[in-house]
């Protein structure tokens, strides 16, 4: 009776906390689009324009490491970018969500944690009504085969995690150190250079790169442009090792935001 009990209350806890999901992510993406005509399509532009001139700079340059192929190359920069866009705008949307809603933390009794995981989700919707079907396209183009296809989720999932571990952490430091986006900007900027976005891993000297490989969105990178580009099946050492970093980065981002979490009515 016991044991039923609790599974209950843990089941009606999980379903209240999805619906509080869906309505602050229904909220944020309201606000976010209000008056837009492309509506969630305008996350596309900045990868799509950031490719194109990449693509005039660097294109002639590195085209020999994606088989001679401009296109491979162009095809490339844009799975870079759509990871590393991703990355920055849920993560740095996640940092001042906390906080941001402190005044409504204070009325009601809501779970913290809600804030920032409802800036990930709102984004994972948005890569997925745009992004995903046009990477989705390529890869079946590209691979000719469905299971490439079915294994772009593995490296989005990684992302996801990678992702929210961060928003946790940088929306529980943002309580304390509210001078932490200026700092947070500068190591977007660190991760946006030492992931290969538009120029392939090849070329990074071996002593460097033992240092890039710290870089969670790096394995990432590789391992979207391996299944959507190489044609070859899923590698599998790329997708453990990218899921892999995720969980890891999950666990330490969930665990700092657990233990400071009582500390946080104090400062909002």
């Amino acid at each position: 009776m016991k044991f039923s009990l609790k599974s209950n209350v843990t089941w009606l806890q999980v379903q209240r906390y999805g619906e509080l999901l869906q309505v602050l992510v229904a909220r944020t993406l309201k606000v976010r689009y209000r008056g837009s005509f492309l509506g969630v399509y305008w996350s596309m532009l900045n990868p799509l324009i950031m490719t194109g001139l990449y693509t005039a700079i660097f294109g002639a340059t590195f085209a020999s490491y994606y088989g001679n192929s401009l296109v491979n190359y162009v095809l490339a920069a844009f799975t870079g970018l759509i990871v590393i866009n991703f990355f920055s705008a849920s993560t740095t949307q996640a940092l001042t969500s906390v906080v941001g809603n402190g005044s409504l933390l204070n009325k009601i009794h809501l779970p913290v944690s809600i804030f920032p995981v409802s800036m990930i989700a709102a984004n994972v919707f948005q890569f997925s009504v745009g992004t995903l079907p046009l990477l989705a396209v390529i890869t079946l183009v590209k691979s000719k085969s469905l299971i490439n296809v079915l294994a772009l989720g593995f490296p989005f999932l990684a992302l996801v995690l990678v992702c929210t571990g961060v928003g946790f952490l940088v929306s529980a430091l943002y309580v304390f150190f509210r001078d932490l986006p200026y700092f947070y900007e500068l190591l977007v900027f660190v991760t946006w250079v030492s992931s290969p976005v538009f120029y392939p891993a090849a070329i990074v000297p071996p002593q460097v790169k033992q240092f890039l490989g710290l870089n969670p969105l790096s394995p990432i990178i590789e391992s979207l442009r391996q299944i959507t580009l190489s044609g070859s099946s899923p590698d599998l050492s790329l997708i453990s090792y990218s899921l892999l970093s995720g969980i890891i980065i999950l666990s330490l981002g969930w665990t700092c935001f657990h233990l400071w979490r009582h500390q946080f009515m104090d400062l909002l």
